[in-house]
């Protein structure tokens, strides 16, 4: 089981790539679509990413419940 802050450190990377936002903008209470300029698209593929990553599968039901970065983080943890 990996720990919250190693969770975080491949979030944060993830979101890196693929938003192209410096990892220094990234924190916990970052909004995924508003701080951090993530579209529909961009969302679907960062939790296909986070599947693949963390192999887990991603309840669309929760896709709509992660606005933050530490919605995601506590997602993942609960999980994996």
């Amino acid at each position: 089981k990996e720990d919250i802050f190693m969770v975080f450190e491949k979030v944060k990377g993830l979101i890196n790539t693929h938003l192209k936002v410096a990892e220094d903008k990234i924190n916990l209470d970052s909004r995924l679509v508003e701080d951090l300029g993530a579209d529909s698209a961009n969302v679907m593929v960062l939790i296909m990413e986070l599947e693949d990553n963390f192999g887990i599968m991603v309840d669309d039901d929760a896709i709509m419940t992660l606005k933050t970065v530490e919605d995601v983080v506590k997602y993942i943890e609960a999980k994996v």
